[in-house]
């Protein structure tokens, strides 16, 4: 399920989408990972989060600017602050 009306413009709404999912904000069961990635009938990029069986369960379109730029970030996670 991808929400039309949501599209995450800039890497800090990218962070804090990747917060909410990482701290079960969004209320998603069985969330494993998240992943950058492109529709394959349109090729618009999204962000992606995947279950244990690798299916989708939300997605969120992006901007091009934030799937070039944000890849590290979805990579590597949200740099702890002390």
């Amino acid at each position: 399920m991808i929400n039309d009306n949501n599209v995450i413009d800039t890497l800090e709404e990218l962070e804090t989408f990747l917060n909410a999912v990482d701290k079960g904000g969004l209320g998603l069961e069985n969330a494993v990972g998240v992943a950058l990635a492109t529709n394959n009938s349109n090729g618009r990029p999204f962000v992606a989060v995947l279950d244990d069986n690798h299916q989708l369960l939300l997605g969120r379109w992006v901007t091009q600017d934030v799937f070039d730029n944000g890849k590290e970030l979805v990579r590597n996670g949200i740099p702890k602050s002390h």
